[in-house]
């Protein structure tokens, strides 16, 4: 009963005029940026910060909720017809979206992107209903060494779910906690690895090392291909919506990739991106039924499972900024920024102190989702006639989109020259077979995890047992250990290599 309660209060938040027009808003923003190579939801929230100062709390927040749940559908555009993913999430969606759009399929593939989005995102918001209450009493008992442990177990399912060999995506984990160590104590105050370079005091911005390693990367990697594997498109385009045997492989490819992005959601260090990764894993692993097309070649289910993945994945990564304070990826801090410009501060106490804010922001998730596939379905035919642009176009405007969102972050140039360097250093990675993503989760989370561990061992005053001696924190450390055993058991660890090969 408290639950309906709580929903009805939040539909009659988000239900008001204002409220709508602003959820309205973030969602075609975030769709444009999403299609938009370069101008992610990162690169576009850090830029609309500043415009909240006029807004109340609640429409501030649904707008830049819409923005993120948005892009998350426009990343898949991008990434089906370009080969360039929009968002870092929909990475994986490229590989059989890109090659239905070259068979003349991308009408079909854009169609179950959007449909399986649309699923997802309304099982997300249900499950933040549902489970945000509970967790916020559980929240109040988590401490500096439950949230190090909680971090640590998140790191390792990175590990466990990173396509590839284990040693890279531990070596991509460790160099994204090496250069998340680019900073300034947050202890001492002193500056750390910063080599006198006044903008690498503050740290690297981590839209810089998404955008060049991502966007930058690919773009390089593109160049580097024959003339006739390098475009991308097809003038010749059939097949604008689903046929029924789609719908029959898609549907429990949706369903898979909804319970795993909803629970991988979760997990601090971008739960959406590990979920698209996973639910892709789990569709190659399935028995394929005759006469479909390979992984890699085309598969429908290729994009219905990841995209499904990555917005349950993207609605439930607000679990934990709302209920425990910890942002899981760049887009949640950047929420807890805004959170904090309007004089809230993030964690269990939101859903007492405010629940007009959290119960408005849930309620319009569910309006935003709705409002997103009625608006991107019609528009599919629009998207279409982006085939037709030669890839000699395009790939000039990919690069002023990403440097015009690498610019205005700072405003400076030093950020557009480090994504360049980490573009270069991206094309390395495509290179050697090494999958980007783990570095991604080691960069977010290991500032967080350095600053929960000092904090824990200064109020233990050095006792390390206080990881082990608290029981949250022990159970999470011995869930993670777990993790450990069991993907290195052989049997484990070969049919993790056979599912994980790459699809290129």
């Amino acid at each position: 009963m408290d639950l309906l309660n709580n929903l009805a209060l939040g539909f009659q938040t988000a239900f008001t005029l204002a409220n709508l027009l602003y959820a309205f808003g973030g969602a075609v923003l975030g769709t444009l940026i999403g299609v938009l190579p370069g101008l992610g939801p990162v690169a576009t929230i850090a830029m609309l910060l500043p415009s909240i100062y006029s807004l109340d709390a609640t429409p501030a927040l649904i707008m830049l909720a819409g923005i993120y749940y948005g892009a998350q559908y426009g990343g898949s555009t991008t990434a089906i017809l370009i080969n360039v993913p929009g968002e870092s999430s929909s990475v994986v969606t490229a590989i059989d979206g890109y090659q239905m759009a070259r068979r003349g399929r991308a009408g079909a593939a854009l169609a179950a992107a959007g449909l399986g989005s649309f699923f997802a995102g309304c099982v997300g918001t249900i499950i933040i209903a549902a489970f945000a209450p509970p967790l916020t009493e559980l929240a109040f008992q988590f401490g500096a060494a439950e949230y190090f442990s909680l971090m640590t177990l998140g790191l390792i399912g990175a590990v466990v779910l990173a396509s590839g060999s284990l040693l890279k995506a531990i070596s991509m984990i460790v160099l994204g906690l090496l250069l998340g160590q680019i900073n300034t104590d947050v202890i001492s105050g002193v500056p750390r690895y910063s080599f006198d370079i006044p903008e690498l005091t503050d740290g690297i911005n981590f839209v810089v090392i998404a955008m060049g390693v991502f966007g930058f990367g690919e773009i390089i990697a593109n160049l580097g291909r024959p003339a006739e594997h390098r475009e991308v498109f097809t003038k010749h385009v059939s097949g604008l919506w689903p046929t029924r045997q789609d719908f029959k492989d898609a549907f429990p490819a949706v369903l898979r990739g909804t319970t795993l992005g909803s629970i991988l959601g979760v997990l601090p260090g971008g739960g959406a991106l590990l979920a698209s990764f996973a639910a892709y894993t789990v569709e190659k692993k399935m028995k394929p039924r005759e006469g479909e097309a390979v992984f890699g070649q085309g598969n429908i289910r290729g994009v219905a499972g990841p995209e499904s993945a990555n917005n349950a994945g993207a609605q439930t990564s607000f679990i934990p900024m709302l209920t425990l304070g910890i942002p899981p990826n760049a887009v949640m801090a950047l929420m807890v920024g805004a959170m904090t410009i309007k004089g809230i501060q993030p964690g269990p106490q939101v859903m007492t102190s405010n629940p007009e804010l959290f119960w408005g922001l849930i309620a319009s998730m569910w309006i935003g989702n709705l409002m997103l596939v009625i608006l991107n379905l019609p528009l599919i035919g629009i998207w279409i006639k982006l085939l037709t642009v030669p890839y000699r176009f395009l790939f000039p405007a990919i690069l002023s989109f990403c440097c015009i969102g690498l610019y205005t972050l700072n405003n400076n140039n030093f950020d557009v020259y480090m994504a360049a360097l980490f573009g270069l250093i991206g094309y390395g990675f495509y290179k050697l077979g090494c999958e980007p993503a783990p570095l991604l989760l080691g960069f977010i989370l290991g500032p967080m995890m350095e600053e929960n561990l000092r904090r824990a061992l200064l109020l233990s005053r050095g006792d390390w047992s206080t990881f082990f001696t608290r029981p949250l924190s022990a159970g999470l450390l011995v869930a993670a250990a777990l993790m450990v055993v069991v993907v290195l058991l052989p049997s484990i660890r070969s049919k993790r290599e056979e599912a994980f090969q790459d699809a290129d």
